[in-house]
């Protein structure tokens, strides 16, 4: 396998399945402890601070075109979509889920590693 290939499987599919499932696990072991309401919210705040970082680690001083960051977005979107829609809302019948954290996070998974990548691994920088 090519190296580019397997660099665009590991951060479209790869890291895109292992932040989803983390998040998931996270929200599974709070979901005891903090109340639904916040839950999400609670999550955005510990985890987008760290999905920055890694994105900026990952990315950085590389030079891809912004395409292959487009293209990270919209995988990591659709496997969020989904899998919270199969492991969520159907697996626990959670028809009230999709409230404002919900869509603030489907819209920061897509924005957060096309803006860094932008920014950071094209080789230029802004």
């Amino acid at each position: 396998m090519k190296e580019a290939t397997k660099t665009k499987l590991i951060d479209t599919l790869g890291l895109g399945f292992v932040i989803w499932l983390v998040d998931y696990v996270a929200s599974i072991i709070l979901f005891f402890f903090i109340p639904k309401d916040i839950l999400g919210w609670v999550l955005f705040v510990i985890f987008t601070p760290l999905l920055l970082y890694m994105l900026y680690k990952r990315f950085n001083k590389r030079k891809e075109r912004i395409g292959h960051y487009l293209l990270v977005a919209a995988v990591w979107t659709i496997i969020a979509v989904v899998f919270d829609y199969s492991f969520i809302v159907k697996l626990f019948n959670a028809q009230d889920y999709y409230k404002l954290d919900v869509y603030v996070y489907y819209t920061s998974t897509f924005l957060a590693p096309l803006l860094i990548g932008a920014k950071y691994g094209t080789g230029r920088r802004r």
